[in-house]
């Protein structure tokens, strides 16, 4: 029988969580990627299929402020930027889906950016 990789021990927490966690109009889902060199988070309404919000280390507002910062720093304003995004659209409370990541590291910073620019979850 072969071994689980990372990837798919990862998935199966990302379904187990999945099942807990789906985000409405009221409150979105705010999930987050994470891959070696950069971080997605995004707000999504599950109702409708629709992403409200996105924010990304390769995103061109970020691009100067990112210089010289290390990869928790980078997650950290991506999260700010979210909760910047989500504050436009009028949306105060969402729900944090760590997409089967462990709670730490670039997963936590961008959710104490997010609370830090006035996010609630």
């Amino acid at each position: 029988m072969p071994r689980a990789t990372k990837q798919d021990i990862r998935e199966r927490r990302k379904r187990g969580t999945r099942g807990r966690i789906a985000g409405s109009a009221q409150r979105p889902r705010l999930t987050v990627f994470r891959s070696n060199k950069h971080i997605y988070a995004q707000v999504v309404d599950d109702d409708s299929a629709t992403s409200l919000v996105a924010a990304s280390t390769l995103s061109k507002e970020l691009s100067e402020q990112l210089k010289g910062k290390s990869k928790l720093e980078k997650a950290k304003l991506v999260g700010a930027m979210v909760a910047k995004g989500c504050q436009e659209k009028g949306i105060s409370q969402v729900v944090f889906d760590r997409n089967g990541y462990l709670y730490h590291g670039r997963i936590r910073g961008v959710a104490e950016g997010a609370r830090e620019a006035g996010l609630d979850f």
